[in-house]
């Protein structure tokens, strides 16, 4: 019997619902994470270099999604966000595989790190419908009116993905900044993409609509800064700043600055950018990132 040639795999980006190749027409290697029993670097597939084009066309995939996002009820996008943690559950065997590989983990260590990113996923989810009364309310006034606040999505927002955490630091950035109707252009970590194209295509066999999430692959430094300068990305996370090869993250919040967005530095203070602890119980401060507040004035009736 003749040996088996492997089927290496090429991954493609998510931009609009669909996997489109890279308009440059580029790949790179992906490689895996060195451990003690390995430290020769060994091939896991091809993944498409993203470039500022497709980097624009993933902005404008975002942009057409986002208001049939925000206008799906809370309860309705609690649902389809769980039904992408049954996916993901369903595909845990290879999520496992695709985290070990990447960060070089122990088989334990990376089925923990899955569970972590599944349940973390789910309990994004579940504020859907909660984090509106919590972060609203209604306001106390000198006057005849009712005076209430309500917290509304921003709008297409740019996650630059945690470099080392490369799945549970992708779900901990990409959840909170969704579930509250606002969609996304995530930039993957550059060295560990495999991960990021795991949950698009989680996304893609879920009811998730096409362009509220899209996930691009390439260098950070290539494309953080074509995203921090778009005029139509209303905000930017910068986590993935931190540890990125040629990234100075004070020059892509100079590059928002300039066209007003709101932004989520990483970790840290000053130039040190550092990751955060992903496996630290989260709180609401990311969700909050990335709302704005609307306050309406009501008469009352007599």
């Amino acid at each position: 019997m003749s040996a088996r040639v492997d089927v290496r795999k090429t991954y493609k980006l998510y931009i609009g619902g669909k996997f489109p190749r890279s308009e440059s027409g580029r790949s790179y290697e992906v490689l895996a994470a060195p451990t003690g029993r390995r430290a020769t670097p060994r091939f896991l597939a091809n993944a498409a270099m993203g470039s500022r084009k497709d980097a624009r066309d993933a902005v404008v995939a975002a942009r057409k999604a986002q208001p049939g996002w925000a206008g799906a009820t809370a309860y309705n996008r609690g649902q389809v966000l769980y039904r992408v943690a049954e996916v993901m559950e369903g595909r845990r065997a290879q999520l496992v595989q695709d985290v070990r590989d990447s960060e070089g983990l122990t088989p334990a260590r990376a089925e923990a790190v899955v569970s972590a990113a599944i349940d973390r996923w789910v309990w994004y989810a579940g504020w859907a419908d909660k984090y509106a009364q919590v972060l609203g309310g209604l306001n106390p006034v000198a006057g005849p009116y009712f005076d209430i606040s309500a917290p509304e999505p921003t709008g297409v927002v740019a996650v630059l993905a945690p470099q080392a955490s490369s799945l549970l630091g992708l779900v901990s950035v990409v959840a909170p900044v969704v579930v509250s109707g606002n969609t996304c252009v995530v930039l993957a970590s550059e060295e560990r993409p495999l991960p990021a194209i795991d949950l698009a295509e989680c996304l893609a066999t879920s009811d998730v609509p096409g362009g509220v999430v899209n996930v691009v692959t390439g260098r950070t430094a290539e494309v953080a800064p074509w995203l921090a300068s778009h005029r139509d990305v209303n905000a930017i996370d910068l986590t993935g700043a931190a540890d990125a090869a040629g990234v100075e993250w004070g020059d892509l919040e100079l590059a928002a600055a300039e066209n007003l967005k709101r932004v989520l530095r990483p970790g840290g203070s000053g130039p040190e950018a550092v990751e955060p602890d992903f496996d630290a119980v989260p709180d609401l401060s990311r969700l909050t990132a990335f709302l704005e507040t609307k306050t309406v004035w009501h008469p009352k009736g007599r």
